[in-house]
Order: C-alpha cells, then structure tokens, then sequence
C-alpha cells in the first residue's frame, strides 16, 4: 500500500515537473516543417525516458552532483548547481531571442529564417530535458527508495507528455499570442532554474500559479476576441 501511495504521489509530481518540458518542446517543435513535429516529439521524449531511467540507475553519481565543488562569495556552487545555472540561461536566452524575433518579423523588419532540422530539434529538446532531469530524478529519491515506482512514475509522466505536447503545439500554432505567453513562461521558467543554482529556493507553487493565471487571463481574451458581435439595434 506504502508503494502504490508513493507511485501516485511521485506519478502526479513528475507530471507537474513535465509541465515546463511540454511548453519547450511544443516551442520548438512548431519550428519544424508540419511532417517532422510528431516525430521529433517521440524521438526526443523516448531518449528524455531513457536518459531519466539511466539516471535512476546512476543515482549514487546523481545524489554526489549535489556535493559542492568550489565557494564564491561564501556560496557553494555543486555539479547541479552549475546544470541548473546553465539550463536556466539556454531557456532564457532561447526564449528571449524567439520573443525579439517574432516582433521583428510582426513588424516586418527581418526575414523568416529557415526551419530547424529535425536532428537540431532533438538535440535541444534532449539537453533541455536532462537539466529538468537533474531535479525530476532527486525528487523521486526523496519520495521512494523503490527503484521500479520511480521509473513507472516516469514513464507514465512521459507518455503524459508525449500525448499533450501535440495538442500544446497546435493550440500554439493556432494562437500567436499563446507562443508569445509560452515564451514568456519559458523565460520564467529559466529564471526559477538559476535561482535554484544560485541557492536561492523558489517555491514552484509560486511559478505555476503565475503560469496558471496568466494562461486563464489569455484564454479569456482570445474568446472575448472571437466572440461573434452583435448586430446593432434597429
């Protein structure tokens, strides 16, 4: 009974970890040509799967990350701390130049680039699940000792992933001002990571409440936006 609980604590907790992977890939993948964004999304979630059970089978090397290495400024900076820092500035900066490139391009000023290979498109997609990685694979240490409760509780929160990024990226697709709201959080998201490497503990209740709110105010104005208008009065 103690493990079933565990499994369904941690199965809910990786799926709300997955949140931020699901926003990153379906910005990515919206960046590939139509026939490539469901095989990128398999390809890239499989070896996101693989490298998350590669992980649980390493965790002694994973749990000696959290040992610092060196001390600036009386803050001690481990091999996570520096995985978080650099996944936090990619996601920032990645977010930051597709936000000033679709208001250049709005504004007509730059040209559409070419779209990303699908062999590009897995890679990112593979270097910014293993920064998520890092802190799915300690949480589920923390939770269960049970080796096999903790890589169903990944698979399940994959494949949760792998069915809703699909519809996360046609919603996307299908609303611009969605992506830029995505970016954002993505920005946010970044941010959070480098608190996080720099010691400073961010509740992630706080991020996803802010995304939460964020995302019904949106919804609310793209449906005021499209609501058919009235005739006027005779």
């Amino acid at each position: 009974m103690e493990a079933i609980v565990a499994l369904l604590t941690l199965t809910a907790l990786e799926i709300v970890l997955g949140i931020d992977n699901i926003v990153f890939i379906s910005i990515l993948s919206d960046k590939l040509p139509p026939e490539q964004r469901r095989k990128a999304r398999l390809i890239g979630l499989s070896l996101a799967f693989l490298l998350r059970v590669i992980f649980l089978l390493s965790i002694t090397w994973i749990m000696r990350l959290q040992t610092p290495l060196f001390s600036v400024l009386g803050k001690d900076f481990s091999g996570k701390s520096l995985i978080l820092i650099a996944g936090g500035l990619f996601l920032m900066g990645k977010a930051t130049y597709e936000i000033h490139h679709k208001i250049e391009v709005a504004q007509g000023e730059v040209k559409v680039p070419k779209m990303l290979t699908l062999t590009t498109a897995v890679i990112q997609i593979v270097l910014v699940d293993l920064v998520f990685s890092i802190d799915s694979v300690i949480t589920a240490v923390g939770l269960s000792r049970e080796l096999w409760v903790m890589i169903i509780a990944v698979l399940i929160a994959v494949v949760f992933m792998l069915v809703f990024a699909g519809s996360v990226s046609r919603l996307i697709d299908t609303h611009p001002s969605l992506k830029v709201l995505a970016l954002a959080f993505l920005v946010l998201i970044g941010f959070t990571l480098m608190g996080e490497g720099f010691g400073y503990e961010i509740p992630k209740g706080y991020t996803y409440f802010a995304m939460a709110f964020s995302l019904a105010v949106e919804v609310l104005n793209i449906r005021l936006h499209h609501r058919p208008s009235k005739p006027p009065a005779k």
